[in-house]
């Protein structure tokens, strides 16, 4: 494919807001995982939460988006100029030729959860009633609506590759000439559904996750947002390219991945064919590593059968949490970060790497200067996402 620029990109995680807070913390291996301190969601587990989004205010003009999840979309895009960056593509290219693309699992549904709870003679209080929450499909109204973009508009549910899958739909409407720049990115937040639905799947660690350790035993939650400009026109002022993805969807299981990493192996090595570049090129990826014990394992089999040994690969949920629909735009951030800073991060918590591993699953810190980035995004079901990015 023909590589598109990223003309901003930014992220906010438990680990603070925009990208320098991101870099700072994965360069002093400083983990944002704290126990879980969430009013009236009493579970024993380490979460990756978000600071002041209580106290974050929407414009008076979005105010009927009011949600936990719409004030970090607001915080998100307000960082490292993504918000201006977008309207200056409106502006420059037409409303209508801006595409607004976005990954979310859960979307505002802790507003639904305490409408719910509150509810009035069987029905929903009137100020909870009048919000634009209750759909899946709101964090994409709300993110048109915040920009001016008025071209597609999409909001992508694939679990946990939701904002990753978003560059690839970019990447098909930029080819076909339907617009000329997309926002794509993900945001999603804590709340009791994806508490206490990940723990009856037996998925959630009482400590903090330690991917790809032959202990772990289990995945920490976070909540994030985060957004990326991709604009056609090679003459822009890129920050970085996207320069290849790849999607798999194996439908092994709703919930376990494909034993021998199927639907992995497919989307690599689609990527690194639609990047023109072998696998030997690419000098960091980010791996899903959830830190689960069947995830982990598997994905590190799949990595081990197509990179060479000399591949720098990691996990950085320890960090941040496993940010769920918004975790693919937050990795794709700290492989960004990777490619323009020669940080490669390593993974936070674990000790003992799991027999599954190659020399590739690197625990400790390194620096490099790397032309190329990858970024893994797995979701349940079998929807596979993994993205190249080509340093500017």
């Amino acid at each position: 494919m023909a590589p598109l620029a990223i003309t901003a990109f930014s992220a906010v995680t438990a680990l603070g807001d925009g990208v320098a807070a991101q870099s700072r913390a994965l360069r002093e291996r400083r983990g944002g995982l704290r126990r879980n301190d969430l009013d009236g969601l009493p579970l024993e587990c380490w979460i990756g939460r978000v600071d002041g989004l209580e106290d974050t205010a929407l414009p008076a003009t979005l105010a009927a988006f009011d949600s936990r999840n719409h004030r970090l979309a607001w915080r998100a895009l307000q960082q490292d100029g993504v918000l201006e960056a977008t309207r200056a593509a409106v502006a420059r290219h037409g409303a209508a030729r801006v595409a607004v693309l976005v990954g979310t699992s859960t979307s505002s549904i802790g507003e639904t959860e305490r409408a719910y709870a509150q509810l009035e003679d069987g029905r929903f209080p009137p100020a909870s009633a009048a919000l634009e929450v209750h759909t899946p499909h709101a964090l994409g109204d709300f993110v048109r609506l915040a920009t001016g973009a008025e071209g597609p508009c999409m909001t992508v549910a694939t679990a946990c590759s939701s904002s990753a899958k978003v560059f690839a739909h970019a990447a098909r409407l930029l080819k076909a000439g339907v617009v000329d720049a997309a926002l794509v990115g993900g945001v999603d937040t804590l709340c009791g559904s994806v508490l206490f639905g990940f723990n009856a799947l037996q998925l959630v660690s009482a400590a903090p996750c330690r991917p790809f350790d032959a202990h772990r035993d289990g995945l920490s939650l976070g909540e994030a947002g985060g957004f990326a400009l991709l604009e056609r026109d090679t003459d822009a002022d890129a920050l970085a390219w996207l320069a290849g993805y790849g999607e798999s969807s194996d439908a092994h299981h709703m919930s376990t991945p494909h034993p021998q990493g199927l639907g992995a192996r497919l989307a690599m090595a689609d990527a690194l064919a639609r990047a023109g570049i072998d696998a030997a090129r690419v000098g960091y990826l980010n791996l899903h590593g959830t830190a689960t014990p069947a995830n982990d394992g598997v994905e590190a089999a799949a990595v081990a059968a197509l990179f060479p040994a000399g591949l720098h690969a990691s996990s950085t949920k320890g960090w941040t949490g496993h940010t769920l629909g918004a975790a693919g735009i937050v990795e794709s951030v700290v492989a960004l970060i990777a490619l323009r800073e020669g940080e490669l991060p390593g993974i936070l918590n674990s000790e003992t790497p799991d027999p599954a591993c190659g020399p590739q699953v690197r625990f400790g810190n390194a620096r490099a200067g790397i032309d190329y980035a990858m970024n893994n995004a797995f979701g349940f079901g079998g929807n596979n996402c993994s993205l190249v990015f080509a340093r500017a």
